[in-house]
C-alpha cells in the first residue's frame, strides 16, 4: 500500500476552528476513533503561508477523503494551557489528533 499525500485547504478541514488552530506538525490521523490503528499523519509541509494540510495516508483512503466520504472529528487542547484570559470560544487550540468519520451511506 503506497502513501501518496493529499493536500486540502485548512479551512475545508477545520471549518470554524481554522482561525484558532496553531500550525500542525505530524498530527496523527485515525479512522472512526482514536482507539484503533493510526492511519497516518497530517502536517503543513507546504509552508506556513500555504494554508493547507497534507494528509500522509494510504492511497485508497486519500481517494475516499478527496471524494467527501468522511467528516472530521478533532481532539485538541487549548494552546495557552490553563490560562483563562480569553473566552473558550476564542482561545487558540493545538490539535492532538484528527479522526476521519465515515459518512452514512458511504460505508
Amino acid at each position: 500500500m503506497s502513501n501518496q499525500p493529499l493536500t486540502m485547504s485548512r479551512r475545508h478541514v477545520l471549518g470554524d476552528l481554522n482561525t484558532r488552530c496553531e500550525p500542525a506538525e505530524n498530527v496523527p490521523v485515525y479512522l472512526n476513533g482514536t482507539d484503533g490503528e493510526m492511519l497516518g499523519y497530517v502536517d503543513e509541509s507546504l509552508g506556513k503561508y500555504a494554508d493547507a494540510f497534507t494528509f500522509h495516508i494510504a492511497d485508497d483512503l486519500c481517494k475516499k477523503l478527496a471524494a467527501g466520504h468522511f467528516t472530521y472529528s478533532f481532539d485538541y487542547d487549548f494552546a495557552e494551557g490553563n490560562q483563562t484570559a480569553a473566552a473558550p470560544a476564542k482561545r487558540r487550540i493545538r490539535l492532538n489528533s484528527i479522526t476521519l468519520v465515515m459518512r452514512k451511506g458511504y460505508e
